[in-house]
């Protein structure tokens, strides 16, 4: 049973924007789940939807196999929003017991999970601290124990890492990955390509309302059966020459590497044979990848076509 389902949900507001258009996804129990889109996609939207915050205009949602309409379904989930707010009245303790009520916790049970947390996010220090003298950075790790204070099996994190500074986005990654092993379930909207990149399992970039990819890091960015093999010495354009005419386009990269497009997986085999023939020593092979933002950005610009 998938922790997170959303089937063919679409969303118009009574302005007439249309924020989801038939979104289909499903996320795996103990899976991080990455949501991508520029501003304006639709990923705060689809979030609260997931949530029942929202109402979806068609569609079904469900979270650990309960429809998301019905409450029970969130009981075991936590929810860092985005620009989230907390009472400035509150210190990090008191504002982690007042969450911890509201999800139904004992004093007795909430006060040492509370204290746990607030280490576990880096505020020990900060326990009986004014929740108005804390910088960004520190409401946003306030935020994360707040989502985590009732022992949730799944998390919505909304820009998580939103002012926190490269130290401290390197401690919440390590944090979350922890929260993984345990089992939890992460749905994690970001900006940061490269913090999605290091952290998530599988991806889904969304733009204009429409899911147009999901998939591993691996599956988004491998480039279609391109290989790069690096040589015992460099290749001259004899022997690109004859890589080209025996299996595919093939160019230099760098002074000792060879991108060869393949039309067959089965064809990587015959180019090692084929260069060993000509006395060539092989010294690194591996398919050639994109970055995550290439893929990102070229899923905008296929949009915009």
């Amino acid at each position: 049973m998938s922790a997170i389902v959303a089937e063919a949900v679409s969303k118009t507001y009574r302005s007439g924007v249309r924020a989801l258009r038939e979104v289909s996804l499903s996320v795996e129990r103990g899976e991080i789940f990455g949501l991508l889109g520029p501003n304006g996609a639709g990923k705060t939207t689809l979030v609260k939807v997931l949530l029942d915050i929202v109402r979806p205009s068609r569609g079904r949602t469900a979270l650990l196999g309960t429809s998301s309409r019905q409450t029970a379904s969130r009981q075991r989930v936590g929810y860092l929003p985005e620009d989230h707010r907390f009472p400035d009245y509150h210190t990090a303790e008191s504002a982690l017991l007042f969450y911890a009520g509201l999800s139904g916790l004992s004093p007795r049970a909430a006060r040492p999970r509370a204290a746990a947390l607030l280490a576990e996010v880096g505020l020990a220090d900060s326990t009986h601290s004014k929740v108005r003298g804390f910088s960004k950075g520190m409401k946003q790790r306030l935020g994360l124990a707040q989502a985590l204070i009732a022992d949730p099996e799944v998390l919505f994190l909304d820009e998580p890492t939103d002012g926190i500074d490269p130290v401290g986005r390197a401690h919440v990654r390590t944090l979350l990955e922890a929260e993984r092993a345990k089992g939890r379930t992460i749905f994690l909207n970001s900006h940061l390509l490269s913090e999605v990149e290091q952290l998530c399992d599988r991806v889904g970039i969304l733009r204009d309302g429409e899911l147009v990819r999901v998939g591993t890091i691996e599956q988004l960015t491998q480039s279609e059966r391109t290989l790069q093999v690096t040589l015992s010495q460099p290749a001259g354009d004899a022997l690109l020459g004859e890589l080209s005419r025996a299996f595919g386009p093939a160019t230099a990269a760098g002074e000792r590497g060879v991108e060869i497009a393949l039309e067959r997986d089965e064809q990587i085999d015959a180019v090692i044979d084929f260069l060993r023939a000509r006395g060539l020593g092989v010294r690194g092979l591996a398919q050639k990848r994109q970055s995550l933002e290439a893929v990102f950005l070229a899923s905008l610009r296929e949009g915009e076509r």
